[in-house]
């Protein structure tokens, strides 16, 4: 009994020493300006919500339009259903109802949300990754991220984010090109992961990724370049007194966020018009939907991302790259906006201290 005495006040005396040696490196790291390890997890989490409300709201808020941007994209130039932003919509109210304008938008968010909170994240940490590096080759620890770098670090952040939620992006496009004519294979986005996987393999959930992937680096790397850059320049250079106590008001931020989705939008669109392209391959009703005469009479095919391009060309003309590019700009502008401003809204509500201007 003497000797587990002993052996139990000494591990007691260990567990207190080790404790008090933890508070008191804590407390230093809290004198130097370092977060406990327990605050960081806390703030990443806080800001994957942030990203992810981001997403979601914007994306709802703009649903018709995405559903309009993508039946164009895929319909048949000779089979012509939706001509134009507002017949298109106003086709698919007559035909399919309240509920049609938001067909594939359940789908979407449960992709766009994870995405956006991966996307905002990625982009926080590459762009310190990237400052951190710089400022270490530079020897100037006082530089600041240019317009380039921060390309840089939406590219990454980007490619990180459309990755990991690929195959939902794949499936929500078939989802959304249904009608309520069209031969239904799928009943939600479950289903359609399912489905895709056993009668078409794997790899076909990631049909279109490689025009994705290219398309990314320009596109969300824009958006995060413009919308920084603009901001850091309106606060030192206080133009038309949109600065007020250093702070830009939410309607600027709009405003700036709006400029960068056009830029971005503009630059990939042909990119995203193949992506979709490439993503209806393989199934076997995709044909009768984009004909939309019923009869699935030519399979849609192409061997690769340069096929894809060849064929929309050639049987379509240059113009056909930027199908549904107005309600695409309709939707990107006020889209990319919201989901700036709503993901430094809630990082705000919710208190945590770094901002992707940080």
């Amino acid at each position: 009994m003497a000797s587990e005495d002993v052996v139990g006040k000494s591990t007691g005396e260990s567990a207190v020493t080790t404790f008090v040696n933890l508070a008191a490196e804590e407390a230093k790291l809290a004198r130097e300006g370092v977060k406990a390890p327990g605050h960081a997890i806390l703030s990443v989490c806080k800001s994957l919500v942030a990203g992810g409300v981001a997403g979601g709201v914007s994306r709802t808020a703009v649903a018709p339009l995405e559903r309009l941007k993508i039946l164009l994209q895929v319909q048949n130039p000779h089979n012509i259903k939706y001509n134009g932003t507002v017949q298109g919509l106003k086709y698919i109210w007559r035909t399919e109802g309240f509920r049609g304008l938001f067909k594939g938008n359940g789908t979407n968010c449960a992709r766009i949300v994870p995405n956006s909170a991966v996307k905002f994240f990625s982009y926080e940490q590459a762009a310190s990754g990237i400052l951190w590096y710089y400022r270490r080759q530079t020897g100037n620890e006082d530089a600041q991220l240019s317009p380039l770098l921060r390309l840089g670090a939406g590219a990454c952040a980007g490619i990180i984010a459309m990755s990991a939620t690929y195959p939902m992006d794949m499936v929500r496009g078939r989802i959304t090109v249904q009608t309520e004519k069209s031969p239904y294979q799928y009943r939600g986005m479950i289903h359609a992961l399912r489905t895709v996987y056993v009668e078409e393999g794997f790899r076909a959930l990631y049909k279109g990724w490689l025009p994705s992937v290219i398309g990314v680096i320009p596109y969300v790397g824009l958006n995060f370049a413009v919308y920084e850059s603009l901001k850091d320049w309106l606060v030192q250079t206080k133009p038309f007194g949109l600065v007020e106590d250093g702070e830009l008001s939410v309607t600027t931020r709009l405003a700036c966020g709006a400029a960068a989705g056009t830029i971005g939008q503009t630059v990939a669109y042909p990119l995203d018009v193949i992506r979709r392209r490439m993503q209806m391959v393989g199934w076997k009703d995709a044909a009768a939907i984009v004909r939309g005469d019923g009869r699935a009479k030519a399979p849609l095919e192409y061997s690769g991302m340069i096929d894809a391009f060849k064929k929309t060309v050639r049987h379509e003309g240059f113009g056909a790259l930027y199908k549904g590019l107005v309600p695409n700009s309709v939707k990107v502008v006020p889209s990319i906006a919201i989901a700036f401003v709503t993901y430094e809204a809630v990082k705000d509500v919710l208190g945590v201290e770094m901002r992707i201007s940080d």
